[in-house]
């Protein structure tokens, strides 16, 4: 893709998270240690159900799948974030910036309409489940998820094609420690008034279409839980759903919230955005690992098998 900007600078400078020396480096200590932790605990999800072939159900398919986008999603922003905490010059040039904005878009976007479509496994599992195998075949299961790729790319190539667009001519400070489009509108001096409104316009219908199918399945699951008459098979289903939805809430919460609001370069816009790449990554495996029995048992047995 050839870059058309014409801007007058080259580089962008990032503010970072803090300019003393002394909490540069136990930031670095304490967010290498969410990255490695990062890293093992969805690796780890990947190694179980790949190796255990209890989990070879749509289920842990697309859990399998989450892990390696929160992978992703973690290795687009935190590495740079590492190297900046050691550097005395935080910068980055427009093409990185925009690389960099292309991939959180994908990585966030596809993770947005993966839950989705867990959600609806859940509800065709809880709701339907005479016809649950038939229904979620991989075959159907592999299509969600390229869909779910496809659609989040093509989100992602129009927003950067928006961006490619504008000019930068003086500021070129980034209130911020990654290159997000909130944080970058501000620095241009082209009319951003239309990617603006185009942005609003993607992230809702991004939000509303992965969203809404979301609550529709929660508001069907919650229904037919509440119609079973055994306690224990409303709860062995509410448990089934209770990994999901923390971490629908975890990511829809801060994510959504960051890119509507305003930008007002305060702490909350660093606090929100670090919620939804940095520590969501983090604890997703650990939700899944925790409150899922089938889940500790396969690690367990593959520890054993390996130790």
């Amino acid at each position: 893709m050839a870059w058309r900007n014409h801007s007058t600078i080259t580089e962008f400078i990032l503010i970072g998270l803090s300019d003393d020396p002394y909490i540069e480096a136990l930031l670095f200590v304490f967010f290498l240690g969410i990255y490695l932790l990062t890293v093992m605990g969805n690796l780890m999800m990947l190694l179980v159900i790949r190796a255990d072939s209890r989990l070879h159900t749509p289920m842990y398919f697309f859990l399998s799948n989450l892990s390696f986008l929160d992978l992703c999603f973690s290795s687009v922003t935190v590495p740079k974030l590492l190297k900046d905490l050691l550097s005395e010059k935080r910068t980055i040039s427009v093409e990185g910036c925009l690389t960099q904005v292309f991939f959180v878009f994908i990585t966030a976007g596809t993770e947005a309409f993966l839950l989705s479509v867990m959600a609806y496994d859940r509800y065709a599992a809880i709701c339907h489940p005479l016809l649950y195998g038939q229904v979620m075949s991989i075959q159907f299961c592999v299509k969600l998820v390229l869909i779910s790729w496809g659609l989040a790319c093509l989100n992602s190539v129009v927003i950067v094609l928006l961006a490619i667009n504008l000019d930068f001519c003086e500021a070129q400070t980034i209130h911020h420690y990654i290159c997000e489009l909130p944080s970058l509108f501000p620095l241009s001096c082209s009319d951003i008034s239309i990617n603006v409104d185009i942005l609003i316009c993607s992230i809702l219908l991004h939000g509303l279409g992965t969203f809404l199918p979301i609550s529709f399945s929660y508001a069907r699951i919650v229904s037919t839980i509440l119609s079973i008459s055994s306690t224990s098979g409303r709860s062995k289903a509410f448990s089934t759903c209770s990994s999901h939805f923390i971490t629908v809430t975890l990511f829809f919460g801060s994510g959504v919230i960051r890119y509507l609001m305003p930008t007002t370069d305060s702490s909350l816009d660093l606090l929100l955005s670090l919620q939804y790449s940095a520590v969501t990554p983090l604890l997703n495996p650990f939700i899944y690992s925790l409150k899922n029995k089938e889940v500790k048992v396969a690690v367990r047995r593959t520890l054993g098998k390996y130790l």
